[in-house]
């Protein structure tokens, strides 16, 4: 069964960004991000949070810093 939802203008164009091809259905542009928001756990949600703030605590080493820390 199908039913329609009214939806914003600017939800509308959000939707038309995330779209992956031209004939994406809004409903599996739905779905995609149902999906991608379920497969994160709760401990992996964690771990994001705790990542993002050592990066904005600056504890953290580029690509650059490894390289020059093993002489490559």
């Amino acid at each position: 069964m199908a039913t329609s939802i009214q939806i914003s203008e600017d939800l509308q164009k959000e939707l038309v960004k995330r779209k992956f091809f031209e004939k994406e259905t809004y409903e599996e542009v739905i779905w995609d991000m149902i999906e991608n928001s379920i497969e994160l756990g709760e401990e992996t949600k964690k771990e994001i949070a705790l990542a993002r703030a050592e990066i904005k605590e600056g504890r953290f080493h580029t690509l650059a810093d490894i390289k020059k820390e093993l002489g490559l």
